[in-house]
């Protein structure tokens, strides 16, 4: 069996949705090994992966977008992190390559540098996906704002002027420090961001249709796996077999991005109502909100046992956390607040799926109101996640990896 070389970014977000395809190839019987986040090594290594700690310098370079004031400030931002770490990363993953020999590479999409690192080398690498692509298409709105799709004339115009204003913008910015590093990597120069998303051998894209926004042609590299959700291992709280009737989730990011206020408001917007509102705050305060009394607020809590009983999820947007809801058939209602969360957000109001409310008018009526109205999606959650599971997800993953990296047939 094969060794595989897997490299995250510094985030969880991305981490977990891998970890089914890390299982999946491990239980095939492939070598596993593993850069990632330091304080997940250790769990990662009680699932069978031979894990080490990427470059401390990595993530010592933090996300700042949550400061951003609109949704192309933010891209410009990340865009600033994601290069920063690029310096780093891409050494990063060249001497974990030098140090394991794999046969193939797994590396987020997140971590340029690496992918750079990965491209050079020379070797079968795929590259691995949790958000919404950032593809041009006739047949989708421009990346970023989370506009609805174009009707008409004008709306393709939109489409176009707003793609060279946001995607255009990054590029410039971008552009010539990445180029940079490629030329003293020996690598060609790139002049678009469609080129640097199609740069791998094969991309592994965690959604699916009719979730993410049907298209007639995808490039050839990339293949919809659908959701990867998994949560770590955890025993539910004593408190949830005493809890009845029906449950809220209220999930805030994994990543700081000062969001915790809406989970402050979905508790008040649902004090009165016959719910148990259950709030999860991994990168916020959970003893800075107050709780009524058919609500509980944790840090961390496996969303598994609670999405088997809700009704809806509140999310923040974000595409782990939403497609894990959707994949359960529960509708959700998205209140985006950056990031690639207004693109997440518009898509669950587009498939039917759940409701969207801006993050600058959340209220405690305004949430209420969007929260019944997504209860009523719950024919359009099931519709995905029957999508969701069509896909294969994990083993699909497993199965393009070994067809397309390895050049084996998987197991059937």
């Amino acid at each position: 069996m094969a060794t595989i070389l897997a490299y995250t970014s510094p985030g969880r977000s991305h981490l977990f949705p891998l970890t089914p395809v890390l299982d999946e190839l491990h239980a095939r019987g492939h070598r596993v090994v593993l850069r990632t986040l330091a304080s997940e090594l250790e769990m990662m290594r009680a699932r069978g992966f031979d894990a080490a700690p990427i470059d401390p310098r990595v993530e010592a370079i933090g996300l700042d977008d949550w400061r951003a004031r609109n949704p192309l400030q933010s891209a410009l931002m990340d865009a600033r992190t994601f290069t920063a770490r690029a310096a780093h990363d891409f050494p990063d993953l060249a001497r974990a390559i030098a140090a394991t020999e794999p046969a193939a590479l797994l590396v987020d999409i997140n971590s340029w540098g690496a992918l750079m690192a990965a491209e050079a080398w020379g070797g079968p690498w795929a590259a691995f996906c949790p958000y919404p692509l950032p593809l041009p298409s006739g047949e989708a709105p421009p990346w970023g704002p989370g506009f609805a799709p174009a009707r008409g004339p004008l709306g393709r115009v939109r489409d176009r002027l707003v793609h060279h204003v946001v995607v255009g913008a990054i590029e410039r910015r971008v552009r010539p420090r990445m180029n940079r590093i490629r030329r003293r990597a020996g690598l060609a120069t790139l002049a678009t961001l469609e080129q640097w998303l199609t740069r791998a051998p094969l991309l592994l894209y965690m959604t699916a249709e009719p979730f993410e926004y049907p298209r007639r042609e995808w490039p050839a590299n990339v293949v919809m796996i659908g959701p990867c959700d998994w949560d770590p291992p955890g025993e539910p709280p004593a408190w949830l077999a005493q809890a009845t009737g029906p449950l809220v989730l209220v999930n805030t990011s994994t990543e700081f991005q000062n969001d915790g206020r809406l989970a402050q408001v979905a508790m008040q917007a649902l004090a009165e109502a016959p719910v148990t509102v259950v709030a999860t705050l991994p990168a916020g305060d959970p003893g800075a909100l107050r709780a009524p009394a058919n609500a509980r607020v944790e840090r961390f809590i496996p969303h598994g046992p609670l999405l088997e009983r809700a009704v809806c999820a509140i999310t923040h947007g974000g595409m782990g956390s939403t497609q894990k809801a959707l994949a359960h058939g529960v509708p959700v209602c998205a209140v985006p607040f950056g990031r690639d969360q207004f693109e997440v957000a518009r898509r669950v109001e587009v498939a039917r799926a759940g409701t969207r409310l801006p993050a600058a008018v959340l209220r405690p009526d305004r949430l209420r109101a969007k929260v019944r109205e997504a209860m009523a999606c719950t024919a359009g959650a099931r519709r995905i996640a029957a999508a969701f599971d069509a896909t294969g997800r994990a083993r699909a993953a497993a199965d393009a990896v070994e067809r397309r990296l390895l050049g084996g047939a998987p197991p059937r």
